[in-house]
């Protein structure tokens, strides 16, 4: 019988982490022992019902600790030699990043600094760091590419984000400790945040509540189905072929949010009412990524077009 690899996710009761650890667990390879605080930044109730599923499991263990406790992380490591750490707990979204600068980078910046250091000294050898397509900023060249300054930050949350990735290369370059920063462009899919737009919107369309659209609808994102981007984590985990890398993960695709609100409309059956707003301090105009890195390198290649992924969402929106 094969020895079962083990793995941390950090943030792995959240919505990318619990279908990460969700795929791990179906391999029957790995031992995954979770990390989170589970805090209110949502409804917390939503996240144990993330974690429900695996609590009887041998192969897997949940410890709620905050990743700003170094103490606390000392104790995660001690008790497992991991093979790889994918680090996805941060406190995420721009907006209320502007108004808890400090929690934003006390837990980004600092929490993220802890796991790495953690990782060195236990000998930890690959450390996935899950990035964002924020740190491009008012980025005017489109697709977005890993080799394009990210000097433009306009937000605290991506500024926090930036700084992990900086970080993620100092250790890679000083110690044997393989670093992957992946930049995923706005995630979206079955368990999404319920702050998010597309499930926030979702939410206000099929209740006939008015929906706020910031600016006049003609922002434009990268929207990248959960499954996708799992496949993108998943080959990061056993990417070797060098000591650093950032890798976007995207769907290679703009979409305006008009046309998202469209769709929504379309799989709900329901008209949106709109409710005009200002642009917000913090957004970005466009999101667009150039995936040939990701394609290259981890073999990447996005199966999900925001239609199918919409009607997909709503599909898991309405069984709720």
């Amino acid at each position: 019988m094969t020895k079962k690899r083990n793995i941390l996710v950090t943030g792995g009761a959240g919505f990318i982490g619990s279908h990460l650890v969700e795929r791990l667990l179906a391999e029957d390879a790995w031992r995954v022992t979770v990390v989170d605080d589970f805090n209110d930044f949502y409804d917390p109730t939503l996240k144990r019902a993330n974690v429900a599923p695996h609590l009887d499991r041998d192969d897997y263990a949940l410890v709620e600790a905050d990743i700003r406790d170094r103490g606390a992380l000392e104790r995660v490591f001690n008790a497992a030699r991991f093979d790889c750490v994918v680090h996805l707990a941060a406190r995420a979204g721009v907006r209320p990043s502007l108004t808890e600068p400090f929690l934003y980078a006390e837990t980004n910046i600092t929490g993220t600094l802890n796991l790495l250091e953690c990782a060195r000294q236990t000998g930890v050898p690959q450390f996935v760091f899950g990035s964002s397509s924020s740190v491009y900023g008012i980025n005017a060249k489109v697709h977005f590419a890993e080799d394009d300054p990210i000097r433009q930050t306009i937000s605290p949350y991506a500024a926090t984000k930036a700084a992990g990735e900086m970080l993620c290369h100092t250790y890679a370059h000083l110690h044997p400790l393989r670093c992957v920063a992946l930049r995923f462009f706005t995630v979206y899919g079955a368990r999404q945040r319920p702050d998010l737009a597309i499930h926030k919107f979702a939410k206000l369309i099929s209740q006939g509540k008015p929906i706020p659209v910031f600016g006049d609808g003609t922002t434009r994102r990268d929207y990248t189905y959960i499954e996708d981007i799992i496949a993108g984590v998943r080959a990061a985990v056993d990417y070797t072929a060098s000591d650093y890398e950032a890798i976007n993960l995207g769907e290679s695709r703009t979409v305006e949010l008009r046309e998202l609100i469209a769709l929504l409309e379309r799989e709900l059956g329901r008209e949106a009412v709109i409710e005009r707003q200002p642009m917000q301090p913090g957004d970005v105009p466009q999101t667009f990524a150039d995936i040939s890195k990701a394609r290259r390198l981890l073999g990447y290649n996005p199966q999900t077009q925001i239609e199918e992924g919409i009607r997909r969402f709503v599909q898991w929106f309405k069984r709720q």
